[in-house]
C-alpha cells in the first residue's frame, strides 16, 4: 500500500540516521517501527471498583449533606 505521511522533523531525523547506517531501507525501518508500536499497544484499562453499602441503616439525608459540605469546606479553603 502506498500512502503519504507527514513526519515531524525529529522523527524524520531519526529515520535518516537509521537509513544512513545502511542496514535497512527506509521502507523496512518505517514498517518495523510501526509494527513494534502497534504490537506494543494495549488498550488502556482503568480499574473499576463498585462501592456497595453493607445494608446497615443510612444516616438522615440532612446529616449526609452537612458532612459532605464540611468536607468540601475543609478541602477547598
Amino acid at each position: 500500500m502506498r500512502t503519504t505521511l507527514t513526519l515531524d522533523p525529529d522523527v524524520a531525523a531519526r529515520l535518516d540516521k537509521e537509513v544512513a547506517r545502511g542496514k535497512q531501507t527506509f521502507k523496512e525501518i518505517v514498517n518495523a517501527a510501526l509494527r513494534r508500536g502497534l504490537d506494543g499497544r494495549r488498550p488502556a484499562t482503568k480499574r473499576f471498583v463498585q462501592r456497595t453499602w453493607d445494608g446497615g441503616p443510612l444516616p438522615p439525608w440532612d446529616q449526609i449533606k452537612e458532612t459532605l459540605y464540611e468536607e468540601d469546606v475543609e478541602r477547598y479553603t
